[in-house]
């Protein structure tokens, strides 16, 4: 390909490739800290001032801006407070570009800002900084929002990527493939008769229960690419071989159902509140009990182990068989997070 398509942002092959080849080698000075653009995480590690830091950054553009069970509002703070938790990080602070189509209602982008602000509050984020711009008509679709978060490490050092070991349990917080198939289904030209709405969630407060239990190896928030990328990154970067079981994956039927009729795979689909945790299974129990108190959480399992083997990852099927779990093309839908 010799010009961006749509699939360079959708958290696949394509865009790692891009990653790989184009962005991160721009860059000659990688990192500060012990986590830079090489590894590829949920955000890098730096000192300022002596204290450790957890910095995360992210664009967010949605369609449409409403969608059921959230907005772009609560997509920009969710995403970027669940990149800080999964590494470890109690959020505190964030900044925030806005851009801004011209001829956009006021009272819109007023509500976006509101929504966005209902999730940091209760956490206890600032808003500290940010920049508006405004783009003149057709130039863009709507909003865009740019976000960077500041997390301090929750424990003495951050949740890596690389983290996973031989004996592991791998736990799903949730139910995967609710965000991207909810737009999907509301999306106009496909109007579906379905209740299904964004798991869209901020997850601090769970799993910030679980690392005071310990044991907790890696996590990921499965968003672009869905939980196959999120698997199969952890799974690459550890070095180990995941080894899941079809039918303890926890899927909503009727994210199941579209997904058929569409020819889709509810684990390629973006998740928004959900997280895949990679934790010592001596711990399990704990943990999944802790999990169980939060209502974003409650629904979790665990759905495989880690294995001493190939880094991929490995499903055994409700018939008994193996398949691997490959990581997708692009993503499905364009513009879900």
């Amino acid at each position: 390909m010799s010009k961006i398509e749509t699939a360079h942002g959708a958290g696949g092959k394509v865009m790692h490739r891009l990653l790989e080849g184009v962005i991160i080698p721009s860059f000659g000075r990688r990192k500060i800290g012990d986590i830079g653009l090489d590894e590829m995480d949920d955000g890098a590690t730096f000192q300022a001032a002596g204290a450790n830091l957890i910095v995360c950054t992210d664009a967010h553009t949605v369609h449409p801006i409403v969608f059921p069970g959230g907005n772009l509002g609560t997509l920009t703070a969710c995403g970027t407070i669940n990149d800080l938790a999964v590494m470890g990080a109690r959020p505190v602070a964030m900044t925030n570009t806005v851009i801004v189509e011209e001829g956009v209602e006021i009272a819109l982008l007023e509500t976006m800002l509101r929504s966005l602000n209902s999730i940091i509050e209760p956490l206890d984020v600032a808003m500290i900084a940010g920049d508006t711009k405004v783009m003149p008509p057709g130039t863009l679709d709507g909003i865009v929002m740019s976000t960077t978060g500041i997390g301090i490490p929750y424990l003495d050092h951050p949740i890596k990527d690389s983290g996973a070991r031989p004996g592991d349990d791998i736990i799903l917080t949730g139910p995967v493939g609710d965000h991207g198939t909810s737009l999907l289904a509301h999306r106009e030209g496909l109007k579906f008769d379905t209740n299904l709405v964004s798991d869209v969630a901020p997850l601090w407060d769970p799993i910030h229960s679980c690392l005071d239990i310990g044991g907790v190896h890696a996590m990921k928030d499965p968003t672009r690419g869905g939980t196959s990328v999120a698997l199969n990154e952890i799974a690459s970067k550890s070095k180990v071989e995941f080894e899941l079981q079809e039918d303890l994956i926890p899927i909503r039927p009727a994210v199941q159902s579209l997904c058929n009729v569409l020819g889709l795979d509810p684990l390629h689909m973006a998740c928004e509140g959900t997280a895949v945790m990679i934790v010592d299974s001596t711990n399990t129990d704990d943990i999944l009990s802790a999990l169980s108190k939060h209502k974003t959480t409650n629904d979790a399992r665990v759905v495989g182990k880690v294995l001493d083997g190939k880094a991929r990852v490995v499903m055994r099927t409700k018939i008994g068989g193996r398949k691997i779990l490959q990581v997708p093309y692009g993503e499905p839908i364009p513009r879900v997070c």
